[in-house]
Formats: structure tokens, sequence, C-alpha cells
């Protein structure tokens, strides 16, 4: 039996189903709102997340040798111009269409579309005033796959000198001050979220910010 190239599959599936239906209720003035990503409009963000069922390993490392390295820049450069070339009942649509679909970037783990439609859905839906939860069985493998991630930043690493705890599971790692949230919001934070937008609290939030910001 062949193994799955997106982990959680039925879930990551499910997940992206509900944000498109969420999606069909955006207003058109609404699509230009800064995500909590930063410097993505909601538009932008939605673009970026039907690339991870079409978009080539070729595609992507183009992507990066036109962006001279950075990959930051080069998936922000694709996502714009997806957004550009396509408006976004279409993108919306599409995302519906490819939900089960088992693929995933080249170079990407198995766990990356998970953490990509969890941390996406919440850039989207916190700036437009909706809600979206974040189930805890799904947050919690997100932010053990983050944790230590290079690709993430080490968020181990970045957020050194705090403990972050959750409140809805057992989830809790690091020493220092507490930074208590739900799981879903604890995974805003671990992947460069602002303290303010993961909406958590305890004695470590300014350590955490001040990490966050340098």
């Amino acid at each position: 039996m062949p193994v799955p190239r997106v982990a959680m599959l039925p879930e990551v599936a499910a997940q992206r189903r509900a944000l498109a239906d969420l999606l069909d209720t955006v207003h058109r003035d609404e699509w230009t709102t800064p995500s909590l990503c930063h410097g993505w409009t909601v538009h932008d963000v939605l673009a970026h997340l039907t690339l991870s069922t079409r978009q080539s390993t070729a595609g992507m490392v183009l992507g990066i040798l036109r962006a001279r390295g950075d990959f930051d820049r080069a998936e922000a450069r694709a996502a714009r111009e997806r957004a550009a070339a396509h408006p976004p009942g279409v993108l919306t649509a599409q995302l519906r269409a490819t939900a089960a679909l088992d693929r995933r970037v080249g170079l990407s783990s198995p766990w990356d579309p998970l953490v990509d439609v969890l941390v996406h859905s919440q850039d989207i839906v916190r700036p437009l005033r909706r809600r979206l939860p974040t189930p805890q069985d799904l947050a919690v493998p997100a932010l053990e796959h983050v944790w230590s991630n290079a690709f993430y930043g080490r968020p181990v690493r970045r957020l050194c000198g705090v403990r972050l705890v959750a409140t809805d599971t057992a989830w809790a790692e690091g020493a220092g001050p507490e930074v208590r949230g739900t799981a879903g919001d604890l995974l805003l934070l671990a992947t460069g979220r602002s303290v303010s937008a993961s909406a958590v609290t305890g004695p470590g939030v300014p350590e955490a910010a001040a990490r966050l910001r340098s």
C-alpha cells in the first residue's frame, strides 16, 4: 500500500473545505485586507494555499533562483502573481476542488500541508474578524513538527527563555515564564505571528514578543 504524501490527508482536506466554505462569505472589499502574514493580503494567502497542490518542484526552484535564493520572497511573488491572475471566487473553487489531493510541493515534509492550512487559515480569518476553530488534535502534531524545524526558524531557539503551555491540551515546551494559549494560538506564535495576533497570555508574553521582534 503506497505511503500518503500528505500526512493526515483526510483532516487536511476537511480544513481546506471548511476554509473554502468560510471564504464564500467574504465580501469583495475584504479581499485586500492585510493578513497576519506580513505584506500579504487575504487574497494573496488564498492564492498561496492553492499552490501547494499545483506548484511543481522545478517551478519552485526557478522561483527561488529568481528571488536570488530567498525562499520567502519567492513564495510571496508566486502568491501575488497567482492572486493577480485569478479572482478570489476561482481560487476558492480551486481550493475546494483539490482539497483531498495527495500532493505536496517537492522538498517539503508530509506534515507541511497540515501546518500550511492551519496557520494560513488563521492568517485569513482573524483579520477579517471571522472564526474558524483550529482543532487541538491537529494543532498538536503541527506544533511538534515546527518546534525544532529549521524551515520554521527553529522556534525552540527563537522562543528560548519562555515556556509555551497549551490551555486546551497537555502540550507544553520550553523553560521560563509561561506563555499560555490554545494549541492553535501557540502554533501561530511558533510560526512567527505576533503575540497580539495569536491571543496568548501569561507572564512570558513580553519576552516572547521581544524575541519575535528580534
